[in-house]
């Protein structure tokens, strides 16, 4: 399911240059995926293709996006409008795909009136409303961590049942809801990881890695550097009482 829209990316790209068909290895690489999976994939979706010809593009697309549930409308509210909020709303993709956005909503007073994408930001105090006269059944959640869960329950008791979540908290929803999170600090730091061991900077080797850090990170690094002295020396001490302890009793304990 991950993987189809991956392929209904690179589908609806083929589409749109007026390309008729498309050979398993051509799509396969367009999305990034092994050929033979692409394969396996399709045939599950009853797509087998023709040998020598291809497989039919438009139809494709059709298929995939019925089994993804985009041959029909889904309303949005986003929630919390700020630069992020902003930006997903004025996102042109979400209409090609299937998504409408039905309203945008915040409980600032100073961004409530204001106008996203031509549509106006409307008070919290309105959303059980929205999801009721737009039958909404996604939400999506830019807020600040500290209002998130609050929106995500006030979301599901509104009868939102899906929602995709930009705040870098984790939600804690009941069970018939499901919630995809997106946190570009996670993406950033996996790559950061990626590229210090491309640079050879192996965790612990020493000091070089280090040296590069934010201060918070090198602060709890010398604060657990300090600890870890602080417990080998302990453990030293206790070593030599030990010591002293056999040494006591060897010498008033008989041979």
């Amino acid at each position: 399911m991950a993987r189809l829209p991956l392929y209904l990316r690179a589908l609806t790209a083929l589409s749109e240059r007026s390309v008729p068909t498309v050979s398993s290895e051509e799509l396969a690489a367009a999305a990034g995926v092994n050929s033979a999976k692409l394969r396996k994939d399709f045939s599950y979706l009853g797509s087998y293709g023709t040998r020598g010809v291809g497989y039919d593009v438009e139809y494709l697309v059709y298929q995939i996006s019925r089994e993804l549930g985009l041959t029909q409308d889904w309303p949005v509210v986003i929630v919390g409008i700020g630069n992020l909020g902003h930006a997903l709303a004025n996102y042109g993709g979400f209409a090609s795909r299937g998504f409408r956005v039905a309203a945008l909503l915040d409980a600032d007073p100073a961004v409530v009136g204001s106008t996203a994408a031509g549509l106006p930001v409307r008070h919290m105090d309105e959303l059980e409303d929205i999801v009721t006269a737009q039958q909404v059944s996604i939400g999506v959640i830019t807020t600040p961590p500290g209002a998130a869960q609050q929106v995500c329950d006030r979301l599901v008791e509104a009868g939102v049942t899906s929602i995709l979540n930009f705040a870098p908290t984790v939600l804690t929803v009941p069970d018939g809801v499901d919630v995809r999170k997106v946190d570009l600090s996670i993406e950033l730091q996996i790559l950061a990881f990626h590229e210090q061991r491309k640079a050879g900077d192996e965790p612990g080797a020493g000091d070089s890695v280090l040296d590069r850090a934010p201060g918070p990170v090198r602060a709890a690094a010398a604060k657990l550097r300090r600890a870890a002295g602080g417990t080998a020396k302990a453990e030293q001490a206790k070593g030599k009482t030990a010591q002293g302890t056999e040494g006591d009793l060897s010498a008033v304990m008989p041979a």
